[in-house]
């Protein structure tokens, strides 16, 4: 048998314990894992500090990183102390132990089981305590920053005459602590408890006293503090009161006091306190008295009171004094929350003004009264017919160059001069960006995907008041590289809506630019400054383990110079270097000074506005467009709050993703509370130039806000407003089978106290839970006038009705007339989308007009095919707006201008092959005409379309080499 103790023939084994090769195995396993998971947290951490670096606000990163360092240790070493020290002083307070009871016998086995390690037990429940407790505080850094740097509104709420700041920032924070000491309270009444019971100072069956005097003494004391917290809590609700929401089936939600707050739960709040302190003077004399009798008496006392002063006398005095009569009681109080919500939400200078709804022109004007009145049309509005929602994929197909580009789904509306026409004067320009596209790539993979793709390039704008006879757009900035009206200007656009990947730049691996004439791709090299350095192998593995791509450590396309860029669409820069701004959802391209830049509006908000109703910023900005678009964002889905300003315009340059932020509401006290707390992230409104000052303009996601609670506080009474007679409603998209809001459209238009067109924001109400229109709103949203920001609105008379935009969509589909011709236009697998009906105020009446577009067989863009008008009851349905304008008024206007055309017939070149490629052009484009009439005929159109294209670019290739090539 062989010797199984060991031996000289060997080692001796013991059964069930490691070798020592394999507990070295297991202890460098374990070192390399805690270190892998701490270079993970340090490569995070790390990450984020050369990225906030390299945009220029370390700052940002800082005040925040330390802020939530300071609250963590100090709440959190604040909990442990205080859990500490009462187990501490529950096992110093323990009695004798004697095991005289079952109960007692079998405690004592814990007791000595946990004996040898007390001190690590006390160790790790009080740094259990503190890090739950330092990480909730850390998650309050907002709160801190306000309250500390808050300054005031200079304005107070009626009902306690504070400073709406108190309730803005002090209120907040003060809330925090108390519930930070009502969980230290409690937690350290469960440890105290668990202590004296494990120690014999409690006893549930033993003979005897139930505690002993020091137990008693101890638990007092922690149940006093608690209802001294108590008592604090019952005197804060007291100004909780004002920002309150409740509820009135009439009217919706609103905040502030009611009158059964004001006359009932006020003075029970501080009956309630004044019982809860003289509670928490009886527990603390039990020190004393060492008995539970009077502070039991007390605390059921208080109960008693919460149920009978705090709940059923404000019942009794909602029902016996306010429901008889309701109107009269609550509106003293209704009265401050229709003048604070107007304040808060920036609508308290909104001009509501009545307006006829119907015009008085018939069709027995005289003829002058006719041209005056098509002459007034063309004045009220720089009608678009190029809706930026509908027309990407139109702007996709003839502007892609190259499938490794795309234009957003949504394109936007900014105003650019007018070229060749007025001096000075501005058109409505739909404008997107050719940004990459990597789904377009020929061939996906690393290098492809994030060197040699990195960017898009070019801005493509058209006209959005004209069409060509086509149908298709009419640039003003067109082809690759982009020329036209918009000059010269850096045209590489690294960062964009649809950037949301990184890209290494600046190394040795050439990027793809884009294609010259010939098909040659061209390349370059990212010159800018922005991003992370990646020569330091360090920020490499950094990188590759935040990003989990190890060939970003290793990879040989990574050298010198290379930098990685990330966090690339302007929201989310501007998020990241402003967290504590809410962002529209819609940013927007303009080129400023041979720069693209993206603006983006951003938003401070608050949700302690006295009196002042809340709204959730989700729901309020949803409509039509962000119900099917990706792209469009609603703002802070889940975020309520009752205050909001535009305080902050952004801009982040394309190029080189520059971020700065300029300050726009001067007197706003949240934005100052911000600089304060972050000096110098925002730069003085006088710092935007006048480039940029041209392109800003009133934001969307605000405009809905404001849009949303005009439908109930455009009434000033409080009367009516308790009535809930004058109650309106956003429409529904009647375009958009979505059944969500009809986004709000901007062109250039003038109101009827306006003297001129001004750039506008727009949209309309209807009667809550009908059709008719109620009111026309409009927002100046021209910031180069003194105007801007004023909101006016059209209140038509409830006498009479006016055709809101569901009956005017209705009416024009059940047209026999244009029943027909859409079923011509739709022939041959053709459809129709409708394009944003826009309605604009004229003489008293209101015009509507849309632009229908045509999409069919091998054509997958929309085209504009027609134009509907609608006014006073006449209805046209033309090829052009023009026409449209011409039939309703029955006049021609002088400002009637034909469509821009594809092609002319050309001049002799005296180039035989220019002359033919041009007949040749010519005769292409003629057949594409008659295929639209023909039916139209789509496939013969599009064929028609790309003989036009090649005879052009026969032509252009001729002209250029001379006569070398024929066709």
């Amino acid at each position: 048998m062989p010797d199984r103790g060991g031996g000289p023939t060997g080692p001796r084994i013991r059964a069930g314990r490691p070798s020592r090769r394999a507990r070295t195995l297991l202890m460098t396993l374990g070192v390399l894992a805690v270190l892998g998971m701490a270079f993970t947290m340090f490569a995070g951490f790390w990450t984020d500090w050369l990225w906030y670096r390299s945009v220029h606000y370390s700052s940002v990163f800082t005040t925040v990183l330390w802020t939530k360092i300071g609250l963590f240790f100090v709440f959190g070493l604040l909990m442990a102390v205080a859990v500490g020290v009462n187990i501490w002083l529950a096992h110093r307070l323990r009695p004798p132990l004697s095991a005289m009871s079952l109960e007692q016998q079998s405690l004592d086995r814990y007791r000595m089981g946990i004996a040898p390690y007390k001190k690590w037990l006390l160790l790790g429940v009080t740094a259990l305590v503190g890090l739950v407790a330092g990480a909730s505080a850390a998650g309050q850094w907002r709160t801190w920053l306000m309250w500390v740097n808050g300054v005031p509104f200079h304005q107070k709420d009626p009902q306690f005459h504070l400073d709406v700041s108190f309730y803005a920032f002090d209120l907040p924070w003060y809330r925090f602590l108390l519930g930070f000491g009502f969980a230290a309270a409690v937690l350290c009444l469960i440890a105290a408890a668990l202590t004296h019971y494990l120690y014999g100072g409690l006893r549930v069956t033993s003979p005897g006293a139930r505690a002993t005097a020091a137990a008693t003494g101890h638990l007092s004391v922690l149940l006093g503090v608690f209802v001294a917290l108590k008592a604090v809590a019952y005197w804060l609700d007291r100004y909780g009161l004002a920002v309150k929401s409740s509820d009135f089936k009439a009217s919706g939600d609103w905040a502030g006091l009611r009158y059964v707050d004001a006359n009932a739960y006020l003075p029970a709040k501080t009956i309630l306190f004044c019982i809860a302190v003289i509670c928490a003077l009886l527990f603390f004399a039990t020190l004393w008295r060492r008995t539970w009798q009077l502070p039991v008496i007390g605390f059921g006392l208080m109960v008693l009171s919460a149920i009978l002063i705090g709940g059923l006398y404000p019942a009794i005095v909602q029902k016996f004094q306010v429901q008889p009569n309701e109107q009269a009681k609550e509106a003293p109080y209704v009265q401050r929350n229709l003048k604070a919500t107007r304040e808060a939400y920036g609508i308290d200078d909104a001009k509501v003004t009545e307006y006829a709804g119907k015009s008085p022109t018939s069709d027995k004007s005289s003829a002058a009264d006719k041209a005056k009145l098509r002459g007034d049309a063309d004045d009220a509005a720089s009608i678009r017919i190029m809706d930026p929602n509908v027309v990407s994929p139109t702007f996709q197909q003839a502007q892609q160059m190259k499938n490794y580009y795309a234009f957003p789904t949504n394109l936007d509306v900014d105003r650019y001069p007018a070229k060749g026409g007025e001096d000075g004067k501005e058109q409505d320009t739909v404008i997107g960006l050719r940004e990459l596209n990597l789904d377009g790539v020929p061939k996906n993979n690393w290098i492809n995907d994030h060197f040699r793709y990195t960017h898009g390039y070019g801005v493509v704008a058209a006209k959005g008041t004209q069409a060509d006879d086509q149908g298709q757009p009419v640039f003003t900035e067109s082809d690759l590289p982009s020329k036209g009206d918009l000059g010269t200007y850096e045209q590489r656009v690294y960062y964009g809506e649809k950037t949301t990947t990184y890209s290494i730049v600046g190394g040795p691996q050439k990027e793809v630019d884009y294609s010259a004439d010939n098909g040659d791709e061209k390349t370059t090299s990212y010159a800018g400054r922005s991003g992370v350095n990646l020569d330091n192998p360090v920020n490499r593995a950094a990188y590759a383990v935040a990003f989990n791509e190890p060939q970003i450590l290793y990879s040989g396309a990574i050298g010198k110079g290379s930098r990685i860029l990330y966090n690339r669409t302007p929201k989310e820069r501007v998020e990241a270097v402003a967290p504590w701004l809410t962002i529209d959802g819609d940013a927007y391209p303009a080129v400023v000074k041979g720069r693209i830049q993206w603006i983006v509006d951003a938003y401070t908000t608050s949700n302690g506005y006295p009196y002042s109703s809340r709204t959730t910023l989700g729901d309020t900005t949803a409509d039509s467009l962000t119900a099917t678009n990706n792209n469009r964002a609603v703002v802070a889905q889940q975020n309520q709050v009752n205050y909001i300003r535009n305080s902050v315009k952004a801009t982040v340059d394309a190029y080189t993703g520059d971020v700065r932020l300029y300050q726009w509401d001067t007197q706003d006290p949240v934005l100052k509370t911000w600089m304060k707390a972050f000096p110098g992230t925002v730069e003085p409104r006088r710092a935007i130039s006048d480039d940029l000052m041209a392109h800003l303009r009133y934001p969307q996601d605000l405009f809905k806000v404001q849009r949303e609670l005009l439908t109930r506080y455009h009434v000033t009474d409080a009367q009516t407003f308790l009535t809930g007679s004058e109650v309106w409603q956003v429409p529904d998209d009647p375009t958009n089978d979505s059944g969500s809001a009809v986004p709000p459209y901007y062109l250039s238009m003038k109101m009827p106290d306006q003297s001129k067109q001004s750039f506008s924001l727009t949209t309309t109400f209807t009667p809550n839970g009908r059709d008719n229109l109620s009111a026309f709103m409009a927002v100046d949203s021209d910031p180069g006038t003194s105007d801007y920001g004023k909101i006016r609105v059209l209140k038509l008379p409830t006498s009479t009705t006016a055709d809101g935009p569901k009956q005017v969509q209705s009416q024009f589909n059940s047209r026999p007339d244009i029943a027909e011709t859409i079923s011509l236009l739709t022939r041959g697998h053709s459809k129709v989308e409708y394009g944003n009906l826009l309605t604009v105020p004229l003489d008293g009446g209101l015009l509507y007009a849309e632009p229908v577009y045509v999409l069919g067989g091998k054509l997958k863009y929309p085209l504009l095919g027609k134009v509907l008008v609608t006014y006073n009851g006449k209805t046209a349905f033309e090829n052009t707006l023009d026409e449209a304008l011409d039939k309703v008024f029955g006049v021609k206007g002088s400002t009637t201008t034909p469509p821009e055309t594809g092609t002319t017939n050309p001049p002799g070149t005296g180039n035989p092959t220019v002359e033919q490629a041009l007949q040749d052009a010519q005769k292409a484009f003629d057949a594409g005409q008659q295929a639209l009439k023909d039916g139209p005929d789509w496939d013969a159109y599009a064929k028609a379309q790309k003989n036009l294209q090649d005879a052009l670019k026969r032509a252009e290739d001729a002209q250029s080499k001379g006569d070398k090539t024929r066709s």
